[in-house]
């Protein structure tokens, strides 16, 4: 619904549900739930009529979020500089007045520390990939390259959120929200925006998921992410109590319908509406989520490029299949959290194996689309909430164990599909990757860039709450034109 029409719905609505002949709250009910929306594949179900604002050059999303922080300079940014400077200070030319975690921001010494396996060209683009991540060296023709990321946050929590809500405080709508809000989906059996969490094999991380993450905020709540669990049903509660025909579901559901419209045409919270919405959704999604999660009329070829995990529920090679498979039944945005790449103490040994459980399945998911015609109107965004230091954490003694801090002044992602411009790395970092040497791209330009890709003007896509019009971008952000095919 256009937020206009739900302003002036909230301005007196027993007043104005009372004075309708018709009743606009069964209206504005049977648009909540689809039943007036076609199901015509590729139609959409939802979103605003003003959008989008122009052309699109991709219509959906599948983001592969990398919690903890990649280290850039081990991974996509070549720095020989730190090898010929090994152990030596960083000038403090370089690192100027910049702050760091608690766990550095002590420590005197700031010895370079180099790459910890061999960098090499690949492709046509000669772009500079980590022997570590091969599968995405093999798409390197396919991908674009950011390596001048940067940002404002220091710390896991706020530097997530601030990537996925455009402001470090939670409570403001995340990115799939505001884009299932504005463009709908083209399902209406499956959740417009879906969410899938993993963890790296050695349970070596403690970062949270936290549901803010892909939290609505301030937007209704049938626009927050429907998290898909690990194991067992996808979503809690979908199948149906023991005893309990679907026709019998079909009727209770009918039956709360009708108590849900009473109290929405007495009270006119949206919040009801919402519940009647997931209702529909959850009875919808017990005969579309079964055959979502059937792996069997896969070709085994594809399933082998996911890599031996792709059959295992939870992990991030299966997790990525069902991105595919989810974008192909019409979920506008799916967000995946893949958690591991904290490693302060362990990034000799666990950098390998993170890299393992994660290279092959994106390389493979941008294959995959290639392969069925979806990647050219499909975003593919791979990347953590920042990066990590390109000097040691820790005493010199310790060989054994040693890491990277924090690190937001500047690091790498990349992107495929969508509009963007393959084969291709935009930006560049500093001779020590510590901060942008050629084109900086925030936070904000990154979101401004993903929205500008499908169709919409990130100035225009607002909301108004508290007296305010907000939007993703805040008051910030430019459209990264150099990134654009």
């Amino acid at each position: 619904m256009h937020p206009a029409a739900e302003r002036a719905l909230h301005l007196s609505r027993r007043h104005f549900f009372g004075r309708s002949a018709v009743g606009i709250g069964a209206a504005a009910l049977s648009s909540l739930i689809g039943k007036d929306a076609a199901a015509a594949p590729g139609q959409r179900v939802g979103g605003l009529p003003t959008l989008p604002h122009f052309a699109p050059k991709a219509k959906r999303v599948i983001y592969l979020f990398q919690n903890g922080a990649p280290t850039h300079v081990d991974l996509f940014d070549y720095k020989p500089e730190l090898t010929r400077r090994k152990g030596q200070q960083i000038p403090d030319s370089v690192v100027g007045g910049a702050r760091f975690s608690t766990m550095t921001s002590g420590q005197a010494a700031r010895p370079c520390l180099p790459e910890i396996t061999k960098f090499a060209r690949h492709g046509k683009s000669g772009a500079w990939v980590s022997d570590f991540m091969r599968h995405t060296a093999a798409i390197a023709d396919d991908v674009c390259f950011i390596k001048s990321m940067h940002t404002t946050q220091v710390n896991h929590a706020p530097a997530i959120t601030f990537f996925m809500t455009g402001n470090e405080m939670p409570g403001r709508p995340s990115m799939g929200s505001w884009l299932t809000y504005g463009l709908g989906s083209e399902s209406e059996d499956l959740p417009g925006f879906v969410v899938m969490t993993s963890r790296d094999k050695e349970a070596s991380c403690g970062q949270i998921f936290y549901d803010f993450y892909w939290g609505s905020g301030f937007l209704p709540t049938r626009f927050q992410g429907v998290k898909f669990r690990g194991s067992g049903d996808p979503v809690l509660y979908l199948s149906n109590p023991d005893g309990m025909s679907r026709e019998s579901r079909r009727a209770v559901l009918d039956d709360l319908a009708r108590m849900n419209e009473l109290g929405l045409r007495e009270f006119g919270d949206p919040e009801i509406a919402t519940r009647i919405a997931q209702y529909e959704m959850a009875y919808r999604m017990q005969s579309s989520v079964p055959e979502l999660t059937d792996f069997s009329k896969e070709p085994l070829k594809v399933l082998e490029t996911y890599g031996p995990d792709v059959r295992r529920q939870g992990s991030f090679a299966y997790n990525c299949l069902m991105a595919r498979r989810l974008i192909e039944r019409g979920t506008r945005f799916v967000q995946l959290f893949h958690a591991g790449w904290d490693q302060h103490r362990n990034l000799n040994t666990q950098l390998k194996i993170q890299c393992e459980d994660t290279d092959g399945p994106s390389a493979a998911l941008v294959r995959d689309l290639k392969r069925l015609g979806l990647l050219d109107d499909t975003l593919v965004i791979w990347g953590g909430e920042f990066g990590r230091t390109p000097f040691l954490q820790g005493p010199i003694a310790e060989v054994k164990t040693w890491g990277r801090d924090h690190h937001p002044y500047v690091f790498s992602i990349w992107m495929a599909g969508g509009g963007v411009k393959a084969g291709t790395t935009y930006g560049s970092s500093d001779d020590f990757g510590f901060g942008p040497a050629e084109n900086p791209v925030h936070v904000h330009d990154l979101q401004a860039t993903i929205l500008h890709l499908l169709g919409i003007d990130h100035e225009k896509l607002t909301f108004r709450f508290q007296g305010r019009a907000y939007r993703l971008t805040d008051v910030h952000g430019h459209v990264v034109r150099g990134v654009l095919a």
